[in-house]
């Protein structure tokens, strides 16, 4: 069990467990915190889970976990680990079942006002062309070949396919530019492939949703001016990712470095920690069906962007001026990269696990569009159900404490199964209506899963992650209509 006394304070708003906490601690373990989310998070087991994590082999710097923390498979939800190559490892739950889950962003030149009398025939537009729930299936049907191609081209797919699902600015305004390199189809199970062949452009279940939300603050009008946004423009967000096919790639790799861990000889507390030398066949191999099952989830939220933006002609065509949605930002959450950084003033080549953590790159990153370098890589935090959603910039004090990396969300605060004890999904739904929310659901259970009460407030997450210099608050979204599976 780890107390708050196992905690040494670092900052206002970092807390570490030295190495020596544990003989088998590789590197120390920070939490970006307040002392209540620090209380938090040590309701659950994501603190042992953290360090846990510090015992992977070639982990550099820190093994880092952020505000929204929570349990996970293996690694917390809310985890940060850089392992150095080519010997540092790479492990399928430090990435997570949901790979590459991610959240778009598209603004349009609309107000709230205007936007007012058309909200409920808008939202069951959304409802009725963005398929959403467990067995959902996509409005794209894909032969394998067609498959193969999403898989090691991403969104780039979308651009060419014949319907036109993306446009070649989406594409500049998407992490990795909506396709991760080094993917391989031939990486993917047949049995993960029969699971997506028919999910493109779905939503699914669980805390994914699509969010009609407005701008209700700007913190930095010159960075939102940047960014295309002003004060109660409507907004929408995306979030969802790889569906059943990431799911079968982790299931399937978790599966097979069972063997792996045995073979190299690699020691671990937690067996859903397994991992593989990172340059070892079998790192290579789930980097590259991990790249793959990426590609899939740009690609799908590429398809569900189409749907929208053809929801929103659909209802407002004739209605309002200019309807028109533009991309500001695509981001993952759950992904493994390899990136250059810099460690005790040296560059370093690593492998960073963000698991239920989003990149955050600062002013001037090569890999940024040519628009954005000067002011750092947008970042997009949505907040639980009903509640704010922030955009954020990545900053220099991310690069230099975080190899890039910010929170995802607000984090939960109660297992799905207890908020299904405790919310009626029925009277959620109605309180909401009461705000001037228009809520689609397919399930009430599931939205009760989802309530705002099985969550931390997003608010206090973000605040952390600006007022230590890791993100910087940009604007603040509130909703307006929420589609959820």
């Amino acid at each position: 069990m780890i107390h708050k006394q196992d905690f040494e304070r670092i900052s206002d708003f970092v807390w570490q467990i030295p190495q020596s906490f544990r003989g088998d601690m590789r590197a120390p373990a920070r939490l970006y915190a307040t002392e209540e989310l620090l209380d938090d998070a040590l309701q659950d087991e994501s603190v042992k889970q953290l360090v846990n994590t510090a015992t992977l082999p070639g982990i550099v710097q820190y093994a880092i976990a952020m505000p929204d923390i929570h349990q996970g498979y293996g690694f917390p939800i809310g985890g940060v680990v850089a392992t150095k190559l080519p010997d540092g490892v790479i492990s399928p739950g430090g990435v997570g079942y949901d790979i590459n889950c991610g959240v778009r962003l598209l603004a349009s030149h609309v107000s709230a006002e205007e936007i007012a009398p058309h909200l409920q025939d808008l939202a069951s537009a959304l409802y009725r062309n963005c398929p959403s729930g467990v067995g959902s299936e996509g409005s794209v049907p894909l032969n394998a070949k067609q498959l193969d191609d999403i898989l090691e081209n991403g969104a780039e797919w979308a651009v060419n396919a014949p319907r036109g699902y993306a446009r070649r600015a989406d594409l500049n305004r998407t992490e990795e530019f909506g396709k991760l390199p080094g993917a391989e189809a031939a990486a993917v199970s047949k049995r993960a492939k029969e699971r997506g062949k028919d999910q493109l452009g779905t939503l699914g279940a669980g805390n994914h949703f699509i969010e009609v939300d407005r701008v209700a603050q700007v913190f930095d009008a010159e960075v939102a001016d940047r960014l295309g946004l002003f004060p109660d423009q409507v907004v929408v967000q995306i979030h969802c990712g790889s569906r059943g096919l990431g799911h079968q790639v982790c299931t399937d790799y978790v599966n097979d470095f069972q063997r792996a861990v045995r073979e190299y000889r690699i020691e671990l507390p937690d067996r859903e920690l397994v991992c593989a030398p990172f340059d070892s066949p079998e790192g290579q191999q789930y980097f590259k069906a991990m790249a793959a099952a990426a590609n899939f989830a740009f690609a799908n939220r590429q398809v569900l962007a189409y749907h929208i933006r053809r929801s929103f002609e659909e209802i407002l065509a004739g209605q309002v001026e200019d309807f028109d949605l533009r991309q500001i930002y695509d981001i993952a959450h759950n992904m493994a990269k390899v990136e250059e950084h810099e460690i005790n003033g040296a560059r370093v080549k690593v492998c960073v696990h963000r698991k239920g953590a989003t990149r955050a790159f600062g002013p001037g990153a090569s890999v940024l569009p040519d628009d954005l370098r000067d002011i750092g890589q947008p970042v997009l935090i949505p907040g639980s159900m009903g509640t704010a959603s922030y955009v954020l910039i990545g900053t220099a004090g991310s690069m230099a404490q975080t190899f890039g990396s910010s929170c995802h969300g607000a984090g939960r605060v109660m297992s799905r199964s207890q908020a299904k004890r405790e919310v009626r999904g029925e009277k959620l739904r109605d309180e909401l209506s009461a705000r001037g929310i228009a809520i689609r659901a397919g399930s009430m259970p599931g939205l009760a899963e989802e309530a705002p009460q099985a969550y931390k407030d997003v608010a206090r997450v973000v605040e952390v992650v600006h007022r230590a210099g890791i993100g910087k608050k940009v604007a603040r979204l509130e909703p307006l209509a929420v589609i959820k599976g």
